[in-house]
Formats: C-alpha cells, structure tokens, sequence
C-alpha cells in the first residue's frame, strides 16, 4: 500500500484516491466548514488542521476500497468530526449513521453533512443509549481500545458483517489483549496515511469467549 509521509493538498487527494470532481466539491465543503467551526468547538488539534487534507481526510477516504462488496448500510461509532463517517459518505452511496454523543459536534456534523448536500442520519446519543440496529459495515477512528470497541460493535454490526477501525501503533498489543474475551478474525493492513497507523479489517460475528 503506498504510504504518504508528507502534506497533501485537495488536488493530491484527489489523484492518490481517483475520486471525480463530485466527491471533491463536497470534501471541499467539509473542510471549509470544518476550518470554521475549529474556531468556536476543539474538534481536531491545531496541528492536524494543518495537514488535514492527509491526517483526516485521507486517512478515512483509504477505507473505501476496504469496503465488503454489496454492503449498503454503515455505522460509524463516535464520530466526533465526521472521521471517517462522513468522508466515506462523500465518497460511497452507503447509508451512513453517524453516532456522537457530544451535542456539538452533532450539531457540526448536521451542518457539514447539509454543506456537502448529503442524506446521513446523526445520532446524538451515548452508542450504549442508542437502540441498536443492523449495518454491514461498522467503522471507528480514536474511539477506545479494541476490546472495548468490540462491545460497542457487537449490537450494530450485521453477521458477515464488516468493522474498519482505524489504530495507531498499539494495533498488535490491543489485539492481544482483545483476544483475552473476543473471537475474532482480524486483518491488520497497514495505513497509507500514517506509516504507524494500522486499519484492524474484521470479518463476521464477533463473539464473547464464554
């Protein structure tokens, strides 16, 4: 997978993804307005909002030839600033649920997903809280360590279903401790965006070790 080091711009993006002038327009939108609100509400650091078009945008567009074939319905768990929620609606016809318990940031995400003449559904509710439903894709990015997020998971994604999760360079250690109450079956690909990120590709059911 070719890794990108250095910054990116919208028109670098564009090229490494093969994305049309479409999904662009409205991944234009997201930053722009993104920009704006990080003014009012703390939702990226600063450092990130320099280099977003890579450390954000990109880092959740790479997910998108991740996707199982067929797959129509997506949950992103806590999806703070739309990452990757949001970008791969931009870039996918998935239904997409966005679920963030921050009432801000859901207000953000409403705003954005208008801005970028998107249909998402935003749920702004703790994911314990929300009633769950069937998606055949769940997705996360910085949400909370892999045996923990597996438990959020479970109730949402759809058997044969597929979890994307985007990790950092604790990837091999939380799937150790993971595997301690969880079956799963894991693929972990390396991250085209960061050289010491991971993507955790999950297959099927995930099940309790009784």
């Amino acid at each position: 997978m070719f890794h990108v080091k250095q910054s990116m711009n919208p028109q670098e993006f564009q090229q490494q993804t093969g994305l049309d002038d479409t999904a662009l327009a409205r991944l234009r939108a997201y930053v722009d307005l993104l920009t704006k609100w990080q003014a009012r509400i703390n939702l990226v650091s600063r450092a990130s909002l320099q280099d977003v078009w890579r450390r954000h945008v990109y880092d959740s567009a790479q997910l998108g030839p991740l996707l199982p074939e067929g797959a129509e319905t997506l949950a992103d768990l806590g999806s703070g600033a739309g990452f990757p929620g949001l970008v791969l609606a931009a870039i996918t016809p998935l239904s997409t649920h966005l679920i963030e318990s921050d009432g801000r940031k859901a207000a953000f995400l409403r705003e954005a997903a208008r801005a970028m003449e998107l249909e998402v559904t935003v749920h702004a509710v703790r994911i314990e809280d929300l009633e769950a439903f069937e998606a055949d894709v769940v997705t996360a990015r910085a949400l909370a360590p892999l045996a923990d997020l597996l438990g959020y998971t479970e109730p949402f994604l759809r058997g044969g279903g597929t979890g994307l999760f985007l990790k950092g360079k604790s990837a091999d250690e939380e799937l150790t401790v993971a595997a301690k109450q969880w079956t799963i079956s894991a693929q972990p690909i390396p991250s085209s965006s960061d050289p010491t990120g991971t993507i955790l590709k999950l297959e099927g059911p995930l099940r309790r070790h009784v």
